[in-house]
């Protein structure tokens, strides 16, 4: 391999061409997250279409929520060996058509009602898909965006796809109240529910289209022109002692996500109507609150990880979790609107800190011969372990126990876990990004 493809080389990838990318990466990753997020959000539609009578239908969709998770895995060794070998772009045009498809037939589907059991065997079969793709969209998109990134703002420019995470979640939960408020519970049971899955069509083709109209990153295109390519990332990355111990640490700093993403957002407006007797508008609100508050704070705590570094930040935002975790749930338990406003937001704040740094340090752990590969796997299985499981856990546990305050503890936990795992971490947020 060359000296150019073996030593950092810092990027000079012009402003207007760094703007081009990230609007690209990002409107896949909205689109890749709203189609991901709508079902959590439709979960009660959901239960009641496909498991009539079933005394547990909202544990029932939850199962086939965090069954998909355990294909992302998957999705991220396919994508991200191909990603690796054939280049970022391509595989990020495939994973948003996978997942459109997906989710727009889930829009399709007939009900219980009509075919009987077939009918939830094919909503998890494309549950499925949605996973294998969403497992290649994550480790691929905030390559590519770093690898576009200029030097010095690696952390802000990445910072970008969080917030479109967010904005397409906050999207599915103004769908979800806007369609659940106007149609009531009987048309959103009778075809409302498609609604929310069939806008995938639009929001994909508008993805595509702009994803294959950017050209691959640098470090991509320097590697390949220079035949530094791996030949397997994912044998080359267990072969190394410094990349399975990177996997390790892909694997547990992700910890907080299970209790921010996946708890605070995607299963909260669930939790709030069924354990706490909001409404179901009351609980989207007030998620829709906590995701608007989460999107101002993510770019700020992305720039200030450019400036002290990715370590400080996370293990910041990881110390305040575990302090304000279980007051701001029993400011959400009071039952009022606006305690639970606050106590949401302010974790949606904490939440930043980890959600807006997280991925960037991840790419920065591994060179760009094996990055796609090792970051997603590394990170898929965290998200499948402690992420999918999360709402499924936190709905059994609750109506094991009683006790409404399990997502606030859960919350702690994954906080020290994660605290933990980052103190283990060399920052290399002031260094060019490894090719090899």
């Amino acid at each position: 391999m060359s000296t150019v493809a073996a030593q950092p080389v810092p990027n000079t990838v012009d402003p207007r061409t760094a703007r081009k990318v990230t609007l690209a990466g990002c409107v896949g990753i909205f689109a890749e997250l709203y189609d991901n997020g709508i079902f959590g959000f439709m979960a009660g539609s959901l239960a009641a279409v496909f498991f009539p009578g079933s005394d547990n239908a909202v544990q029932l969709v939850f199962l086939g929520y965090a069954v998909s998770f355990f294909f992302r895995p998957l999705g991220a060794v396919i994508c991200g060996h191909l990603g690796d070998r054939i280049g970022r772009r391509r595989m990020l045009v495939f994973v948003i058509l996978l997942i459109s498809a997906a989710t727009a037939a889930i829009g399709v589907l007939p009900t219980h009602a009509s075919i009987g059991v077939a009918a939830p065997a094919l909503l998890i079969l494309l549950r499925v898909a949605q996973g294998f793709s969403v497992g290649g969209e994550a480790s691929g998109a905030m390559s590519f965006l770093a690898e576009h990134a200029p030097e010095g703002k690696r952390g802000l420019y990445t910072s970008y796809a969080q917030i479109a995470s967010f904005l397409a979640l906050l999207t599915g939960t103004l769908v979800a109240a806007a369609m659940t408020s106007g149609l009531g519970t009987a048309r959103m049971e009778s075809w409302g529910w498609r609604i929310p899955f069939l806008l995938a069509v639009p929001l994909g083709i508008a993805g595509i289209y702009i994803r294959k109209r950017i050209s691959d990153t640098p470090n991509f295109t320097r590697l390949k022109e220079e035949d530094g390519l791996s030949k397997n990332p994912l044998k080359e990355a267990f072969s190394s002692a410094e990349h399975r111990r990177a996997m390790l640490l892909a694997l547990f700093i992700p910890l907080m996500n299970g209790s921010g993403y996946y708890v605070l957002f995607s299963y909260m407006p669930t939790f709030m109507s069924s354990e706490l007797d909001f409404g179901k508008v009351q609980g989207l609100l007030v998620t829709a609150s906590s995701l608007v508050a989460i999107c101002i704070a993510i770019p700020y705590m992305g720039r200030l990880s450019d400036r002290v570094g990715r370590k400080k930040v996370l293990a910041g935002a990881a110390i305040a979790m575990a302090v304000v975790g279980i007051p701001c749930y029993l400011l959400i338990g009071t039952g009022n609107v606006a305690l639970a406003v606050i106590g949401a937001c302010i974790m949606a704040v904490v939440f930043a800190g980890h959600t807006g740094v997280i991925h960037i340090l991840l790419v920065e752990l591994f060179p760009t011969r094996v990055r796609y590969s090792a970051y997603g796997l590394g990170y898929n299985v965290s998200s499948a372990l402690f992420g999918g499981t999360a709402p499924l856990l936190m709905t059994y546990l609750i109506d094991r126990t009683g006790n409404v305050n399990m997502p606030a503890f859960y919350a702690v936990i994954t906080a020290l876990g994660t605290l933990i795992a980052v103190s283990r971490v060399q920052d290399r947020a002031h260094l060019p990004l490894r090719d090899a």
